[in-house]
């Protein structure tokens, strides 16, 4: 029998999903939409799928901040308005501490491994589709 440490953490991979259009590539996101879910975002995945993301949901649009403390895959973070626009977009480096902001408020944020977008040539300006951004207009 083997025993876990306490302090030990799965990364979640049950989250609810949604699909995401930027142009003609899809991507297939998990939902983060609880505090919780939030707060451990991307932790301790060692890999994802290049068409795999995960949307953070937030109830107001604000000023949106993320760090990458125990996440171990380097990421883009893309800040979304409402209507699918981005706002901006930031590369964050694994295990940093460093705090990465969205230029203006939103209430989504989309987390891909680091150069999806740039490979895909999807830039600040550009527009995601999804019923994410169609349910809270």
């Amino acid at each position: 029998m083997s025993v876990v440490p306490a302090f030990a953490q799965s990364p979640q991979l049950d989250l609810p999903r949604t699909r995401i259009s930027a142009g003609m590539y899809q991507i297939d996101a998990q939902l983060a939409l609880t505090p919780q879910q939030q707060q451990t975002g991307l932790m301790h995945r060692k890999e994802m799928p290049q068409a795999e993301g995960m949307l953070f949901v937030f109830d107001q649009a604000t000023t949106q901040c993320f760090w990458m403390k125990n996440t171990l895959l380097p990421l883009t973070a893309a800040f979304v308005a409402d209507d699918g626009r981005i706002v901006n977009l930031v590369d964050m480096q694994p295990l940093s501490l460093d705090s990465h902001c969205s230029e203006e408020p939103v209430r989504f944020v989309l987390e891909m491994n680091q150069g999806w977008f740039a490979k895909k040539n999807i830039k600040k300006g550009a527009k995601l589709a999804g019923e994410a951004f169609k349910a809270r207009r």
